[in-house]
């Protein structure tokens, strides 16, 4: 059974999408952007972005019950790859224990609000 999960922790959805679906255990979350869900501001700068977007992941996680340690595959989309580094460090910085989930990161052409990192994860829980 398929179940919405939505928080006004983490930024509204911006079209006919939800934050996240979970489904017999498995969280799909929608691509994160960094809107600041108490402003509804973008954040600029790429560690600022980066910072926002995964805050916005980790209470998607939180209203499913889970947090990054339940997290299984991730999908970075970078505007720069040259922002490689940095959003690596930031990513990096919210796991615990070298725990980290399998992951792919690309350079794209564009991104909602012209946006310089979006992020989308999938997590797990028994």
């Amino acid at each position: 059974m398929k179940k919405i999960i939505h928080t006004s922790e983490a930024p509204a959805a911006i079209g006919p999408y939800s934050q996240a679906t979970l489904v017999n255990g498995t969280l799909y979350i929608s691509g994160q952007i960094p809107v600041d869900p108490e402003t509804g501001k973008l954040v600029e700068g790429i560690e600022k972005e980066t910072h926002q977007v995964m805050k916005n992941l980790k209470a998607i996680l939180k209203a499913a019950d889970m947090d990054f340690d339940n997290a299984l595959k991730a999908s970075i989309f970078l505007k720069n790859m040259d922002d490689f580094a940095v959003v690596n460090e930031v990513y990096a910085s919210y796991f615990n224990n070298d725990q980290y989930p399998a992951r792919e990161t690309v350079q794209v052409s564009c991104l909602p609000k012209n946006v310089d990192v979006e992020i989308s994860m999938i997590a797990f829980k028994d």
